[in-house]
C-alpha cells in the first residue's frame, strides 16, 4: 500500500505534491494544469484549473497498488464537491474515522474545519475517474456564493459529509464542462461559468427551495398532461378519423378490456 500526504497550500503546491508523489510530468498552459502519470505507482492524467472562488480537479487513474491519500486540513475551510464517474473511492476524517463510500454516478460533499485530515482510499488495478470542485469559505471569501456554501455545508462539529445519487442537471453540466471546444481565455471563462452553475445547483438542491431545481421538468410534465386531457375529450372523433376499420376495431378492444369510451374519457380527463 502506498501512503501519500497532500499539503493544501497554493494550487501550484498541490500539483507539485502530486507530481512528486506520482512521479509525473506537469504541464501548465493558459491557467490549466495537466499532470501525466506513468510510473510504477499509477498511470493516467490529473488535470485542474484554479479560479478566484473555486478550484477544479479531474482524476483519471489506474493505480498499481492500494493508495491512502491524506489531505491536510486547510485554514480556508474549503467545501469539496466530488463526482464519481467510474470506479469508487472511500473517505474518512482521520485514519481511524468512519469510512464513507462514493460510487459511480454518485456525488459527495465534504468540509472539514478541524485539525483532522481528510483521508481518501483507492484500490489498486481499478480505474477511477472523479471530479472535485473546491470552494473556500474563510479568509477574504466574502462573496454571496461563499456565504451560501458556508451556510449549507459547514457543520458546527467541524466535519460535514454527504453522499447520494448525482443530480441529473449537474451530470449534464459536468458533461458540458468536459466538452468545451474553445481555447485560451474564452475556455477559462466558460469553465468558470459552468462550475459556478454546478455549485449553485448544489446549493439549491440542499436548501429549502429544493423543488425549484425541478421547475423545468415539472413544467414539461404539466404541458404533456394538458395535451393528454385535450386528446381524451376527442377519442370518438379520433376513432372515426381512423376510418371504418378503426371505428369498428377500437370499441371492440375497449369492450374486451371492460372499458367504455365514455368512462375512459372521464378517467383521462381527471
Amino acid at each position: 500500500m502506498k501512503k501519500l500526504y497532500i499539503n493544501t497550500g497554493s494550487f501550484d503546491a498541490v500539483f507539485d505534491n502530486l507530481k512528486d508523489s506520482f512521479e509525473g510530468t506537469l504541464v501548465i498552459t493558459e491557467n490549466e494544469y495537466k499532470l501525466n502519470v506513468k510510473s510504477k505507482w499509477a498511470k493516467g492524467i490529473i488535470t485542474g484549473v484554479c479560479f478566484d472562488e473555486m478550484i477544479y480537479l479531474n482524476f483519471d487513474l489506474m493505480l498499481q497498488s492500494d493508495l491512502n491519500l491524506s489531505i491536510e486540513s486547510n485554514r480556508c475551510a474549503p467545501v469539496f464537491f466530488a463526482y464519481c464517474e467510474k470506479g469508487f473511492l472511500r473517505h474518512s476524517f482521520g485514519a481511524g474515522g468512519e469510512i464513507k463510500n462514493l460510487k459511480k454516478q454518485q456525488s459527495g460533499i465534504v468540509s472539514n474545519t478541524t485539525a483532522i485530515n481528510s483521508v481518501l482510499y483507492f484500490e489498486s488495478h481499478k480505474q477511477i475517474q472523479f471530479s472535485v470542485i473546491g470552494t473556500p469559505t474563510a479568509l477574504d471569501q466574502n462573496s454571496d456564493l461563499a456565504a451560501k456554501i458556508k451556510k449549507h455545508f459547514i457543520s458546527d462539529s467541524g466535519n460535514y459529509i454527504y453522499t447520494g445519487n448525482r443530480n441529473a442537471m449537474i451530470e449534464e453540466k459536468i458533461t458540458e464542462l468536459k466538452s468545451i471546444p474553445q481555447k485560451g481565455t474564452v475556455r477559462y471563462l466558460i469553465m468558470k461559468s459552468i462550475l459556478k452553475e454546478i455549485v449553485e445547483l448544489e446549493i439549491a438542491q440542499h436548501s429549502y427551495n429544493y423543488l425549484s431545481t425541478f421547475k423545468p421538468v415539472v413544467n414539461i410534465a404539466i404541458r404533456q398532461l394538458d395535451e393528454i386531457k385535450k386528446l381524451s375529450h376527442n377519442i370518438p372523433e379520433l376513432i372515426q378519423n381512423a376510418g371504418i376499420a378503426g371505428f369498428n376495431y377500437l370499441p371492440r378492444i375497449f369492450k374486451e378490456k371492460h372499458l367504455a369510451v365514455k368512462s375512459y374519457d372521464q378517467k383521462l380527463a381527471s
